[in-house]
């Protein structure tokens, strides 16, 4: 059976763990990752238009200065997306995330069972906490890199306001970050915070394991051939 400081140690890292679980739920389930403006005209009127939408969903609103306004309009991302480029990289932006939710799933199905279990030789111990917590860190720090290069260098907003708006002319596109996307940095903080715990437990095993022998080495010659 562990020892109540590995308990306690391997059961805050499931904590941090779970918690990165539930975050990356969050990520996936709110779509607003993104809030995009742009000004706008057409024969008729002239205004702006805020397109905000995450991986799978968005709404656009118009707001016009002269003209008739048109109703908001909800859509699926990757069901109006014609680019072939800002697809492909839209899909490895969503399977990159999903990924990191796999391995910080086996992360806190790890640290659960170290915190009942002694396996310190094998890769269910500590290395595979490790592997498994910087493979999670990875994959979501490669969707925010995917997901603003769609955005930024691919014009991932503004291809989406034109198959929205496909009559208008658009022009001086801002782009805000919401929460959604921020919510990834949280991710990659509760990783690292899980991998911290961990080896400060094994720093302060191996400090035991020290103290353990130094009775040994430091005792009298001749009582320990005695």
């Amino acid at each position: 059976m562990p020892t109540t400081q590995k308990t306690l140690m391997f059961l805050s890292g499931f904590l941090t763990s779970l918690g990165a679980v539930i975050v990356i739920c969050s990520i996936l389930g709110t779509q607003v990752w993104i809030t995009s403006t742009a000004g706008i005209t057409d024969s008729f009127s002239n205004g702006s238009v805020t397109v905000t939408y995450g991986l799978f969903r968005g709404r656009s609103t118009q707001e016009i200065d002269q003209g008739l306004k048109e109703p908001d309009k909800a859509f699926e991302v990757l069901g109006i997306l014609n680019n072939s480029s800002q697809k492909t990289l839209h899909l490895l932006a969503i399977l990159f995330l999903v990924l990191s939710l796999c391995t910080s799933l086996l992360s806190s199905g790890f640290t659960f069972y170290n915190s009942v279990s002694n396996p310190y030789q094998t890769f269910l111990g500590p290395v595979g906490v490790y592997t498994w917590n910087g493979l999670s860190a990875s994959f979501i720090f490669l969707t925010m890199v995917l997901f603003v290069g769609n955005t930024q260098s691919n014009h991932l907003s503004r291809d989406l306001l034109e198959e929205l708006y496909p009559t208008v002319t658009s022009r001086g596109m801002t782009h805000s970050y919401g929460y959604s996307f921020w919510l990834i940095l949280l991710v990659i903080l509760l990783n690292i915070v899980t991998v911290v715990i961990i080896v400060f437990y094994q720093k302060a095993r191996y400090q035991q394991k020290q103290e353990q022998r130094k009775p040994m080495e430091y005792a009298p010659r001749d009582g320990i051939l005695f």
